[in-house]
């Protein structure tokens, strides 16, 4: 089994015997407020709506696991159960832990949704293939660092708050809530997908790449000739020299790729 599949496997274990046995804390007939205090950011429930266009831009699978930073009532954790994901909720509050754990019930989920309290900044993120949120512009700043450290490919959605000057991959807004009633607040998701590391000089034939990056945006040239429409996402990098395509997947210090109107493969190594 592949290590990251047995990690999973066994978070889900142990969150599931949490679920079993209720927190001392909890308090069986809580009832969330909307506006109400939290450890980071006070409670203000996420559109259903926005929900589900959040979980479409992540263009989730039932092969994701997704966690929820700051999952409140549950509901992101529960309508990505409903699609068939494996996902985590982390909440400071045990009463919203708690409220979360019998939503989760109610809805039928809960082998799929499981929620842990605890604090946001001391998770470990590494399991996700998908990261949702919905914090504060300070707080995702301060979440960046780790963010940018994950595996390239992992796909993080946000309700209406950016990560500063990492612009956002996608950006989507509803209009209409569950209800049919227009949306007037809250109704902007953005994705941002964590790229490869590909700064650097990288020796290849036709003569050293040279790539300059910030955050998923990526210049430079091949040997004396400057690259035209890069494209970096997630480990995936493209650009076009002469004419032709390259396109290549980033493997740590390697690209491995293809070239148009070539035959041939293509590595390269970063040196």
């Amino acid at each position: 089994m592949h290590p990251r599949r047995a990690c999973r496997l066994l978070v889900l274990s142990l969150a599931l015997l949490a679920a079993a046995v209720p927190a001392a804390a909890q308090d069986p007939t809580f009832e969330p407020t909307v506006g109400q205090a939290g450890k980071d950011v006070v409670w203000v429930p996420t559109p259903e709506a926005l929900v589900e266009r959040m979980l479409d831009m992540a263009r989730v699978t039932k092969q994701d696991f997704l966690m929820d930073l700051g999952s409140g009532d549950g509901r992101t954790v529960i309508a990505a159960a409903k699609r068939g994901l494996q996902a985590e909720g982390v909440e400071y509050n045990p009463d919203m832990v708690g409220l979360s754990r019998r939503n989760a019930r109610a809805a039928g989920v809960s082998d799929r949704a499981t929620f842990v309290q605890g604090d946001l900044f001391e998770t470990d993120v590494s399991r996700a293939d998908v990261i949702t949120m919905f914090l504060l512009p300070s707080i995702n700043l301060r979440l960046r660092p780790t963010i940018l450290g994950l595996e390239p490919g992992t796909r993080i959605v946000s309700n209406t708050f950016t990560m500063g000057d990492w612009e956002a991959d996608e950006t989507s807004e509803i209009e209409t809530l569950e209800t049919g009633d227009p949306c007037t607040s809250w109704c902007t998701a953005l994705l941002w997908i964590v790229p490869a590391r590909v700064e650097g000089i990288w020796d290849m034939p036709g003569g050293p790449l040279t790539l300059v990056q910030q955050y998923q945006f990526v210049s430079g040239s091949l040997g004396t000739t400057r690259l035209e429409n890069v494209t970096l996402r997630g480990d995936d990098l493209s650009f076009s020299v002469n004419g032709r395509r390259y396109s290549a997947r980033v493997d740590g210090g390697r690209l491995s790729g293809t070239t148009t109107g070539s035959d041939g493969e293509w590595t390269a190594v970063r040196r």
